[in-house]
């Protein structure tokens, strides 16, 4: 593989880990959107079981403690973040409700309809979506709930340049209506969905990158890796600002 064709999932395990474990968030979102796809799911109660898949740091973890009924397990492959997130839980004395652990959502450590709902902000490209919606279905209860974000066209027709970069990245990318009847073709009744606004974009998820990047590349600057992953970074945030729409 070329470097012209990585993606930041091909560099250094820890090099990733790191750089992604000084933020809140590992991925587009904010407290209010994580509130209104919660607003849409009507079955908890206190003995809820909840996953949290690809949970990261856990911005939003302790968002849905905060406001959820149940018991949330929140795995993620990376055991920094989920030390972060225990020791986040703690603070916020939500240690009874959230513990964090480490697994990969390709063998999930649940039982078959052992869950009241599965949750994955900007985590389940990582094994597919179409697999995931598929692989993840027998761990829920009958009356269960799937939310998750997913990267999906806003257009039918887009320019070559941001094309040919998510086909790259991301192969699965498709409009929303096609996500949705792939929802429904993997066994789902769609309830709702929506965009997640520009600022779960910019201002949570690039603006903190852009103001750590040059710390990190300089601490990091003896590791060969470093300049082509924080290159791929800043790529992204790029194409984000200039085909947004």
């Amino acid at each position: 593989m070329s470097d012209e064709n990585k993606n930041i999932h091909d560099f250094d395990f820890d090099l990733i880990c790191e750089y992604f474990s000084q933020f809140e968030r590992q991925g587009p979102g904010s407290p209010e959107v994580t509130l209104k796809a919660l607003s849409f799911i009507d079955n908890l109660h206190p003995e809820s079981r909840i996953a949290d898949i690809g949970c990261g740091t856990g911005g939003q973890t302790m968002i849905l403690a905060q406001h959820a009924p149940g018991y949330i397990t929140a795995l993620d492959l990376f055991p920094k973040f989920i030390d972060q997130l225990n020791t986040s839980a703690a603070q916020l004395n939500l240690q009874d409700k959230v513990k964090g652990i480490v697994g990969s959502m390709e063998n999930l450590p649940f039982e078959e309809e052992e869950l009241d709902l599965i949750w994955s902000e900007g985590a389940i490209y990582n094994i597919g979506f179409v697999k995931g919606l598929k692989e993840w279905n027998r761990f829920l209860k009958k009356g269960g709930y799937l939310a998750v974000t997913e990267a999906s066209w806003f257009t039918e027709v887009r320019p070559k340049e941001i094309q040919d970069y998510w086909d790259n990245a991301y192969p699965e990318i498709d409009t929303i209506p096609n996500k949705v009847a792939q929802l429904q073709n993997a066994g789902y009744i769609p309830v709702a969905f929506f965009i997640l606004p520009e600022n779960c974009w910019i201002d949570n998820y690039y603006q903190p990158q852009t103001e750590k990047i040059e710390e990190f590349v300089k601490k990091h600057k003896e590791n060969p890796a470093t300049e082509a992953f924080i290159s791929e970074i800043k790529e992204e945030i790029q194409y984000y600002a200039q085909y947004k729409a």
